[in-house]
């Protein structure tokens, strides 16, 4: 009984860096909405592909980071029904990332390079294995494959904000080149 406070004890030393965690996840969230608004309002056309290969992904990261951050949070009363929830967190993060994998090569009006690669293929599989390792050991030791966890949700935030800033470095260059064009006209 004790070593099950224990562990559980364990899960409210992290209850600060999740509430910040979480937080950032859901505000970033709600900021890729504002780049997909202005994207469209750009005039400049994007296909239901890119946007499924490159972006939809980036708000998926940032709810995963709000949804491992909500699971932390609460007020569980056993570490394996914790490890449960993350492990099918993983489970699901892994299989969205092979659905992502086959949707950036399917797509045909963007070009990705190195960096795309690691930042929307790579990276993210890595982070949600990370989790589902976390989640499978979490109740032998929670004290470290609690830092487990915490790794792989920055590692989605982190790739979750560099995706964003990319997508808006990409529209501001691609639109900076359509005007210089129209103006020489």
């Amino acid at each position: 009984m004790e070593e099950a406070a224990r562990a559980l004890s364990a899960l409210h030393e992290w209850e600060n860096f999740y509430v910040i965690v979480g937080s950032s996840g859901a505000a970033l969230t709600g900021l890729q909405f504002v780049v997909m608004a202005l994207i469209s309002e750009s005039g400049k056309p994007s296909t239901e592909r890119e946007i499924s290969a490159f972006g939809t992904p980036t708000v998926i990261h940032f709810c995963a980071v709000l949804l491992v951050s909500a699971i932390l949070s609460a007020p569980w009363h056993s570490l394996s029904s914790v490890a449960f929830a993350l492990g099918a967190c993983g489970i699901a993060g892994i299989a969205y990332g092979v659905i992502v994998i086959g949707r950036a090569r399917r797509q045909t009006r963007y070009q990705p390079v190195f960096e795309d690669w690691l930042w929307h293929i790579v990276l993210p599989p890595i982070a949600y294995v990370l989790v589902l390792i976390g989640a499978g050991l979490l109740t032998r030791q929670p004290q470290r494959y609690l830092f487990l966890v915490a790794l792989a949700a920055l590692i989605l935030l982190f790739v979750g904000i560099h995706n964003s800033w990319d997508t808006i470095t990409y529209f501001a260059i691609r639109l900076s080149k359509a005007k210089k064009t129209d103006d020489s006209r």
